[in-house]
C-alpha cells in the first residue's frame, strides 16, 4: 500500500464545476479538471502536482496555495509554469476526450457487464492498451487482455454480484462499487472512475471505498448500503 501522498484521491465534479454555468462553459470545465488529474497521476512531481490541482482545479490563489504548503508564492507559480508545460508536452492521445452520445451507451454496456460479472464483454469494451489501477495500492496493469485475467483470479472474482450507481469524479464518469454484503444488500466496496476515449474504455481506477466506507461513497451522494 502506498502513503496516501502518492496518489490523489477523487473530487465530486459537483464540488469543482461552475454554478450556473451554461452547459459548453461546464464542458470545458470538467475536461480542464480530467486533463488536469490524468497530467498529476501520471506525469507530475509531488509539488507541481499540488499546485497544479489547488490553483488550476480548485480556483485558489497562489498565495493561499502557498500557506498551506508552507512554501513562498514564487515557488508555489514556479511549480505551476513547470506543470503547465509538462501538461502542454502531453501528447494528444493520451488526453481523455469529451463523452459523446454513444458513449452514454457504452457506460450501460459496461455496468450490465460488471454486474453480470461478463468478463468476455468487459473486456470488449476496453481499448487494447488500457490500463487499470487500484489506489492506494501499488497495482498498475496495462492491456485489455491482462486485465480480464486479474478479475478472475480469486480474490477480485469477489466482485461478482455487485451493484453499482452512477455518479461522476474528476470530470469522468464513475461508478458506486457495493458487493455482496454476507449480512445482507450490499456494503460499499470501491468508487470506479473511468476514462474514455474513441468508444472505448482506455482507463479503470478503483479507489477502494472499503478503507473508508463512511467517507468516500458519501462524498458523491451515494449511499452508505444497499438494502438490495
Amino acid at each position: 500500500m502506498l502513503p496516501e501522498v502518492a496518489w490523489v484521491t477523487p473530487v465530486p465534479d459537483s464540488r469543482t464545476a461552475p454554478e450556473g454555468g451554461d452547459p459548453a462553459e461546464i464542458t470545458d470545465y470538467r475536461e480542464s479538471i480530467r486533463l488536469a488529474f490524468v497530467t498529476a497521476l501520471q506525469h507530475l512531481p509531488a509539488r507541481q502536482r499540488t499546485s497544479l490541482i489547488l490553483c488550476e482545479v480548485l480556483g485558489w490563489r497562489a498565495s493561499e496555495a502557498a500557506e498551506l504548503l508552507e512554501t513562498s508564492v514564487a515557488a508555489v507559480n514556479s511549480a505551476l509554469q513547470r506543470a503547465r508545460a509538462t501538461l502542454r508536452d502531453v501528447p494528444g492521445a493520451s488526453r481523455p476526450e469529451a463523452l459523446d452520445p454513444p458513449d452514454a451507451e457504452l457506460l450501460e454496456c459496461y455496468l450490465e457487464a460488471f454486474e453480470r460479472y461478463d468478463i468476455d464483454r468487459l473486456v470488449s469494451l476496453l481499448r487494447e492498451d488500457a490500463f487499470q489501477s487500484m489506489p492506494p495500492f501499488a497495482m498498475w496493469i496495462r492491456g485489455a487482455a491482462d486485465i480480464g485475467r486479474w478479475m478472475v483470479e480469486p480474490g477480485p472474482s469477489k466482485c461478482r454480484g455487485s451493484r453499482l450507481l452512477p455518479t461522476s469524479a474528476n470530470g469522468c464518469p464513475a461508478f458506486g462499487q457495493y458487493r455482496p454484503d454476507p449480512a445482507g444488500g450490499y456494503a460499499p466496496w470501491a468508487l470506479q472512475v473511468l476514462e474514455i476515449s474513441g468508444g472505448k474504455i482506455t482507463g479503470m481506477l478503483f479507489f477502494l471505498a472499503v478503507l473508508d466506507p463512511e467517507g468516500l461513497l458519501p462524498r458523491f451522494g451515494l449511499p452508505l448500503h444497499l438494502d438490495r
